[in-house]
């Protein structure tokens, strides 16, 4: 079953179950995925929404981080849910000495020798990381081997 069927069959399943928190989520997700595929005229694949996903992730991330500054709690709490309805459909994380073996191979193959070599390597990094690390940790972490 592709990903985009699994996300529409568990928005059948929160409806059946009455799940209203679950089913807005859901709807948003399922919004987004529509979105990109009328704005591009395509049919998204499962790398493809998992790209839109990670996109929800990340500005879920954001949100939580401002509501915890601001001391909404109650707004934080429901961006918590959010990013961890999001997590179900994403692949499973990578380990931090994973990703570190990741960017070591990407750094070797590429042939990076500084900063300036960053581009190659998230280019090849970023197929393989989608959706299981975030980028701008891992962008971090490139800088510091490239000695940035």
């Amino acid at each position: 079953m592709s990903l985009k069927a699994r996300i529409q069959e568990d928005m059948k399943s929160a409806m059946r179950g009455g799940d209203k928190r679950r089913l807005g989520i859901v709807r948003l997700i399922l919004a987004a995925i529509k979105q990109r595929e009328v704005d591009e005229r395509i049919e998204l694949d499962d790398v493809q929404v998992t790209v839109v996903l990670d996109k929800m992730l990340k500005q879920r991330r954001e949100s939580f981080s401002q509501y915890e500054q601001a001391g909404r709690a109650d707004l934080a709490e429901q961006e918590q849910y959010e990013m961890e309805v999001v997590q179900t459909y994403l692949p499973q994380p990578l380990s931090p000495a994973e990703i570190d073996t990741l960017i070591g191979q990407a750094i070797a193959e590429t042939g990076a020798s500084g900063i300036k070599d960053m581009g190659k390597v998230m280019a090849l990094l970023k197929p393989q990381l989608q959706g299981r690390a975030d980028m701008s940790a891992i962008s971090g972490q490139i800088k510091a081997k490239l000695g940035g």
